[in-house]
């Protein structure tokens, strides 16, 4: 009998389970493909691999005439084996970090038979509490012609990157695979079913990013429903409305993703889920006592993302072990789309603060006329701040190069409610970032 049994080895999982074992929990692991889950080993940490090289590309592009005269160009075999060199060696690491902090792990198919029973193959285990980290899958279309598209996880192996490339969606998937190609140098079109590319960061920005992508080339086609993909002597001809047609030598499915709900077993015992996931309380528990669900496969108005998954799975480990009794509390969560350049964002989103005045303040910083943007000549980034009734930051989405960085200096800030005057206490390296712009606040 375990005391706890997690489905799935992803971010959700493993960093609750360790910490649960070290406590003196008898915790198993069952996975039955590659430990690590997708983040580890086809998504976030491959799509990052493949982007690098764009960033020192776009980095040196905008540096012709001072102090460059060339730019290289991006050898797509050549990164994508080194991106098999790294990635290909991180499921194993995550499987050994398992055992080495004391957890069984566990492979094969799980199916839960009750609240406390999972068979695997033809063994049954036996666990006081039961952990769902089923994350999610690509969607795809169901049109004629769909075994032509592929998903995300076929353009991360890509061996050749295809002269003409179209993306079926606009997400956070769509627009850095756009990103990615348009730099290597594909022919990029972006289809998209409504007129709103990346419809929850803030659209100023959002707009912005997609000038910047046509200037380089890229095509977007918008209100398009997509009908049906013909494979053709030319290629693959995409159907659309309005007898919208477009060849392509590979078309990406990036129309979203779905939480994994089937063949688990989970209506067995009548676990409660919905469209977006797996419903649960504020202690993660489904509506069947003892079992808990964790990261992507959750019905939840947090972003779905890697550093999500792991404060659930962290927090169960503290509710486990009797640190806390408390219902999760979620912090700020800061989030960015891997385009060039990036668009990052935390808590009270632009979008939303401008509709409520009486609330919030929004004030705007372009960064053309800054010198520090000016040293490696990026002169189209921008940051936004919406501030509350008291002046307290409360929301931040940056567009540049360094707008990751730019956002986590300021998550801290939201987070903890700074006043600008413990923010002027802060002393910054100067030059950097933080000491540049944080200073506003």
């Amino acid at each position: 009998m375990f005391d706890v049994l997690f489905i799935g080895s992803g971010q959700g999982a493993w960093n609750g389970a360790i910490p649960m074992s070290q406590a003196g929990l008898k915790v198993a692991v069952i996975e039955e493909g590659l430990f690590g889950g997708v983040c580890t080993n086809r998504g976030c940490n491959a799509k990052i691999m493949l982007d690098k090289p764009v960033e020192l590309v776009r980095t040196i592009e905008q540096l012709q005439g001072r102090g460059f005269d060339s730019v290289p160009k991006i050898n797509w075999p050549d990164l994508m084996a080194h991106k098999h060199e790294v990635i290909g060696k991180l499921a194993e690491s995550n499987k050994q970090k398992l055992v080495d902090g004391g957890v069984q792990v566990i492979v094969g198919h799980a199916t839960l038979l009750d609240a406390k029973t999972v068979k695997v193959g033809d063994i049954n285990y036996h666990a006081q509490k039961i952990v769902l980290a089923l994350g999610q899958h690509p969607h795809r279309l169901d049109i004629p012609g769909k075994e032509y598209l592929h998903d995300s996880t076929d353009f991360l192996s890509l061996p050749q990157m295809p002269k003409q490339l179209t993306i079926i969606g606009a997400g956070y998937v769509g627009m850095e695979f756009a990103s990615i190609a348009n730099a290597v140098g594909a022919s990029v079109n972006v289809v998209v079913d409504s007129h709103q590319p990346l419809r929850h960061f803030y659209q100023p920005y959002v707009k912005r990013l997609v000038a910047d992508l046509r200037r380089r080339g890229v095509k977007f086609f918008y209100d398009q429903q997509v009908d049906a993909v013909e494979k053709t002597e030319a290629g693959l001809v995409l159907h659309g409305s309005n007898q919208f047609e477009l060849a392509s030598d590979y078309i990406v499915d990036a129309s979203g993703r779905l939480p994994n709900l089937t063949g688990s077993g989970l209506e067995t015992l009548g676990i409660a889920t919905n469209a977006h996931g797996i419903e649960v309380d504020n202690h993660l528990q489904t509506n069947v006592a003892g079992v808990y669900a964790t990261g992507d496969v959750v019905d939840k108005p947090q972003p779905k993302i890697t550093p999500t998954a792991i404060f659930e799975s962290q927090y169960l480990a503290q509710l486990f072990t009797n640190q806390t009794s408390d219902t999760i509390h979620y912090p700020a969560i800061a989030t960015t789309v891997f385009s060039s350049p990036r668009i990052s964002q935390v808590g009270i989103n632009p979008n939303e603060a401008e509709k409520q005045p009486d609330k919030y303040s929004v004030e705007h910083f372009e960064y053309g006329d800054d010198w520090f943007k000016q040293v490696q000549n990026e002169l189209d980034g921008g940051l936004t701040l919406v501030f509350d009734q008291e002046h307290i930051l409360v929301g931040a989405v940056e567009y540049s190069n360094e707008a990751v960085d730019s956002i986590n200096g300021l998550l801290d800030i939201i987070e903890l409610r700074l006043t600008h005057e413990q923010v002027q206490r802060f002393i910054y390296t100067f030059p950097s970032i933080q000491h540049s712009y944080f200073r506003k606040i």
